[in-house]
């Protein structure tokens, strides 16, 4: 709760990181949250904790990892123009996607996929043999 004299706006973790953009949902965003997949400062934190501006964040969405320092504090979703401004990229955390983007992208042609799905005899072949080996 906010004092009379606290001119400091305060806003949840959850809900920052919703109206930023990097959730589609409250709930996605509680859930990495909870599931470790953002920090706050370089610590772990709980959804409900008050955060401001000038902190670091790091999120882990997928294979990319991003670090960012909140410059604006909001609760509530607005245009992505206007949500990017909610927050700055560190340049390194930049380099280091390009860079790690940039390997995924020429070791995809590495990566041997089918040529199609396999047949139901074919899964239960597959079915099969992990039950067995495992």
């Amino acid at each position: 709760m906010k004092s009379a004299n606290d001119q400091t706006p305060k806003v949840r973790l959850d809900k920052w990181l919703w109206a930023a953009r990097f959730f589609k949902t409250r709930s996605l965003a509680k859930a990495a949250i909870d599931g470790g997949k953002v920090h706050l400062n370089g610590q772990r934190v709980k959804v409900s904790k008050e955060i401001s501006a000038g902190d670091i964040l790091q999120i882990r969405q997928g294979v990319d990892e991003k670090v960012v320092r909140i410059k604006q504090l909001s609760d509530q979703r607005r245009g992505a123009p206007e949500a990017q401004l909610l927050y700055e990229e560190t340049t390194e955390s930049l380099a280091k996607r390009e860079k790690e983007a940039l390997a995924r992208k020429s070791a995809g042609g590495m990566i041997d996929r089918p040529a199609h799905r396999p047949t139901k005899k074919q899964r239960r072949q597959i079915h099969n043999f992990k039950d067995y080996s495992g």
